[in-house]
């Protein structure tokens, strides 16, 4: 089951993708993972692992913290813009058959 959940992560498939023959039912393997994510299991696995990795060494704690500033295109916010900026005015375009 683990080998399964960790193959799904690591593969970033989707669960009904994950191959039957080596990892069973991918129903089950997506139950035991919810399972273990609901119960605390996971959050143990992982204390665990950190505290065992840590007492020999193996962590390193540096931090590194990115100052990089990316800006949202105008679109992308979730403003209205003022009545009257409506971006200027708006021709016809007929063509000049239908002006005869």
């Amino acid at each position: 089951m683990v080998e399964g959940i960790v193959y799904r992560y690591r593969t970033g498939i989707p669960w009904r993708d994950l191959p039957r023959g080596e990892f069973g039912p991918w129903q089950t393997v997506w139950k035991r993972h919810r399972r273990y994510a609901a119960n605390g299991t996971w959050d143990r696995v992982l204390a665990r692992l950190l505290a065992e990795a840590d007492a020999a060494g193996q962590v390193d704690w540096t931090v590194s913290v990115d100052a990089t500033i990316n800006r949202a295109h105008q679109h992308a916010t979730n403003t209205t813009r003022p009545e009257q900026d409506t971006g200027g005015s708006c021709e016809s375009q007929e063509s000049a058959a239908d002006g005869v």
